[in-house]
């Protein structure tokens, strides 16, 4: 009994919650997937708004094609790591398309996203005299490539580059290497990051800098390079981190830089070394999924649309909204239980979206997540906003009741 005691805390959280919404929010089963939008859960059919599809590619049928070939042409899987036979052709092609984009001399390609970052920080740092910087809202996998690195971490304070240069200057000589590790858009608020005035703070005192654009590839510059290319320092950047299954609409993940040492993680990066590749259809639907994006500028243009025309219903109706318009559009609500019914609420109006709570979120902030696609037609909008116009009127009843 002793390994599960530790659970107890945040299972009965959890058993609270589902009893709270009538149904397990992070369980939510797609029972019939009916396009990029739309999934049956429960019999009735669901507006999805919670999915991270930001360019609507998991349909296109350029992507899809890409991957039947790839499973006829090769199977359904490496049964390797890159490291050994589960490197193909198409994760080396995928690797130089992917380089090619973005402007870098050299990219290696992962299993998943989460495994780039980790893969990436916990070779490229190692103790005793190398440390760490990492902004406080990173995600997951940035802390967990950290203390797998074993290193030295320090964390600055959220989107700010000051507190990054003080922490920076108080590192003594014995420190050899450096590494400043932040996103271009976090994906539970939807905030920006100042890219530039990072990359400059980190640079000034020789550290690298490696960025994650996991949530910002494809949606942020004019050609979808994430927002160190809005911010016009891209060929800045020192190691470039991204995933396929966001804009990509596929599995796996990447980094990127121009420096020719990158290779060496090829062999010291243990997430690379020692996981099966990714399967020939996931890197068949990536690498098409990329041709398109670098073809095709109306997708991109068509989400930022259709997330203007959301932010601005939801700042009419009163919201308390995280971020200013992006593709993640985050409501604050008073706790968990207030954010777990709102959250039940939509489902019942035909919207899914994605709770997030404590300890997931910054500054213990409950609330409810949507992410917007360029797939999202007219109607879905009009479903979605709809359903939010209720719950405004719901919120205020019951806050005038209490």
């Amino acid at each position: 009994m002793g390994l599960f005691e530790k659970f107890q805390a945040t299972a009965e959280v959890y058993d609270a919650l589902k009893e709270s919404a009538g149904r397990d929010p992070f369980g939510v089963s797609m029972d019939e997937m009916k396009g990029p939008t739309r999934a049956m859960v429960e019999g009735k059919e669901i507006v999805l708004a919670g999915t991270n599809n930001y360019l609507g590619l998991t349909y296109d049928e350029g992507a899809v094609e890409a991957a039947k070939t790839a499973i006829v042409e090769s199977g359904t899987g490496t049964t390797g790591s890159r490291f050994a036979n589960g490197t193909y052709a198409g994760h080396r092609a995928l690797e130089n398309e992917l380089a090619d984009f973005l402007g870098y001399k050299h990219c290696m390609v992962f299993s998943t996203g989460y495994q780039a970052n980790l893969g990436a920080i916990s070779a490229l740092v190692q103790p005793p005299n190398d440390v760490i910087l990492i902004d406080a809202d990173c995600h997951a996998c940035i802390y967990d490539g950290c203390q797998l690195s074993g290193a030295e971490t320090i964390r600055f304070r959220h989107n700010d580059p000051e507190s990054l240069d003080k922490r920076l200057s108080r590192l003594g000589p014995e420190i050899k290497g450096k590494l400043v590790c932040f996103e271009g858009m976090y994906s539970m608020f939807g905030d920006v990051a100042p890219v530039k005035e990072l990359v400059e703070v980190a640079h000034k005192h020789g550290a690298y800098a490696l960025l994650d654009e996991a949530h910002s590839f494809g949606v942020f510059g004019d050609s979808g390079r994430g927002v160190c290319e809005r911010d016009g320092v891209l060929d800045a950047v020192d190691f470039y981190t991204g995933t396929f299954s966001k804009s990509l609409a596929s599995i796996g993940g990447f980094v990127a830089s121009n420096h020719p040492e990158l290779e060496y993680l090829r062999f010291s990066s243990r997430p690379y070394m020692f996981t099966a590749s990714p399967s020939p259809a996931n890197i068949a639907a990536a690498s098409a999924a990329l041709a398109k994006i670098a073809s095709d500028n109306s997708m991109r243009e068509r989400l930022w649309e259709n997330a203007k025309r959301v932010h601005a219903a939801f700042t009419q109706l009163g919201f308390d909204l995280c971020a200013p318009v992006g593709p993640v559009i985050a409501v604050k609500l008073a706790d968990r239980q207030e954010a777990c019914k709102a959250w039940n609420f939509l489902m019942e109006e035909g919207v899914y979206v994605n709770l997030a709570i404590p300890p997931g979120t910054p500054n213990a902030t409950s609330i409810l997540r949507l992410s917007v696609s360029a797939a999202h037609t007219g109607e879905d909008l009009d479903v979605i906003i709809n359903a939010y116009t209720s719950l405004s009127e719901a919120l205020t009843k019951e806050t005038a009741q209490a």
